[in-house]
């Protein structure tokens, strides 16, 4: 029987998109407590089930497909725009293709105006309501209202009306951000978008036996299995070691370990590669909130999704990317790495900032190591003796040394100099990842 928190869950799911809910209203439906609804609603909002508006209250939206993070839905602007909803509520989880700004003449501005568009205007009532007509959303910036028979009209085409008190300029600004910021997030890989699936994994219940790992060994080729319970939650992980020199008929509960390491989805990529690189972890499984198996990682995976990463360009730029970018090895010297400080790379009083800095610091070390060993590093300490201050356009020379390296470890002391005066300097440990 499934627990109150999945109840609640697929409750949500079941609700028609648009649907309006509250803490109180789950708690009374579904006869559970305030504190058991509001954990199951934070956690729909996770999921990307639900969204939250400030003034609107708590709408079941339509989840969106990952190829869609350029897109955001009218709900989403509300909260970037601090807007407030004045119709077509029931049509917030809508996502919107482009925004028109309206600073022509009506009949130009009706011509870049199209459904599932966001005109973005001000006190101009006709330009309104030909918008709904024409099946786009309306944001009203400078803080103007609109009339009542508009309002009706996008209630009944579920065309949401929304009111801000920023104007036109900025509210393009930022919504221009949002987008940016969004196009970012796209290329954070996650282990949601690299494991493999429930369907497809290798698996044993805790009541097979020893028998059973080997025939799943034989028809996989794989040595170490998640253990799950009668409703397929991971109880424990069982590998080649702990049933070498077994009795075949013994039960795999009595020979698994427990507590095994689990990721979730949402983890990021970085976060799997570190754990497996310092537990010394070869397969994970995947698990939801509730425990249940979604799948399973692999180190092979994370490989791959890294060298992946390493060839695609950047469609939303990172001070990273442009650290990255910036880096290019010297043509005379072996193991120095020059850049230009670039205006993004600095402080506000002009010199460069300490994030970057360390970002240097990693990115040559890094670059330096594939000489010596294939794989990539992640960094585990990072040491900044001292840095003093460099100026926009200065060309510095990154001269990291190797101290130490073992199978998984590395130790590197980095020099930065600024025309041969020593500006910084520091200690990096690192783990490497290797196949």
């Amino acid at each position: 029987m499934a627990s109150k928190h999945e109840q609640i869950i697929q409750h949500i799911i079941s609700l028609d998109i648009g649907h309006k809910i509250s803490v109180r209203q789950i708690a009374k439906e579904l006869h559970v407590s305030d504190g058991t609804a509001y954990r199951a609603i934070k956690d729909a909002e996770n999921q990307g089930l639900v969204s939250t508006i400030e003034r609107v209250g708590t709408i079941r939206i339509e989840r969106k497909k990952k190829e869609n993070f350029e897109r955001l839905t009218f709900a989403e602007v509300i909260n970037i725009v601090e807007g407030q909803v004045l119709g077509g509520r029931k049509g917030l989880h809508k996502t919107l293709n482009k925004f028109v700004i309206g600073a022509m003449q009506l009949d130009a501005m009706m011509r870049y105006t199209e459904a599932d568009s966001l005109l973005i205007v001000g006190n101009r009532i006709k330009a309104h309501e030909l918008a709904i007509k024409e099946g786009a959303a309306v944001l009203i910036t400078g803080g103007f209202d609109t009339e009542d028979y508009i309002k009706r009209l996008a209630d009944e085409r579920q065309l949401p009306i929304i009111s801000t008190s920023y104007d036109t300029f900025t509210v393009a600004a930022m919504i221009n951000r949002a987008i940016y910021d969004q196009l970012i997030k796209k290329e954070i890989v996650v282990v949601g978008d690299i494991f493999t699936p429930f369907d497809s994994s290798f698996y044993l219940h805790s009541k097979d036996t020893v028998q059973d790992w080997y025939r799943l060994n034989n028809n996989s080729t794989h040595t170490r299995f998640p253990v799950v319970d009668n409703k397929k939650r991971v109880i424990g992980m069982v590998t080649s070691k702990d049933v070498i020199g077994v009795d075949e008929q013994t039960i795999i509960d009595k020979v698994m370990s427990r507590n095994p390491k689990i990721v979730q989805a949402k983890t990021s990529l970085a976060s799997v590669a570190h754990m497996m690189v310092w537990e010394g972890i070869e397969v994970m499984p995947v698990a939801d909130e509730t425990n249940h198996l979604k799948g399973i990682i692999s180190r092979q995976d994370v490989l791959k999704a890294l060298q992946q990463i390493q060839r695609q360009p950047q469609i939303g730029e990172t001070i990273d990317d442009i650290v990255s970018r910036s880096i290019i090895e010297d043509e005379h010297k072996k193991d120095v790495y020059l850049t230009t400080v670039a205006p993004q790379m600095t402080n506000q009083l002009g010199t460069l900032s300490n994030g970057v800095f360390t970002a240097l610091i990693t990115e040559a070390s890094r670059r330096m190591l594939l000489q010596y060993k294939k794989g990539d590093l992640v960094a585990e300490n990072l040491t900044v003796y001292f840095i003093k201050p460099v100026q926009i356009d200065s060309t510095l020379h990154i001269q990291p040394k190797l101290l130490e390296i073992g199978r998984v470890y590395a130790k590197i002391d980095v020099e930065v100099y600024d025309e041969q005066k020593l500006v910084g300097k520091g200690l990096l440990m690192a783990q490497l990842i290797n196949r």
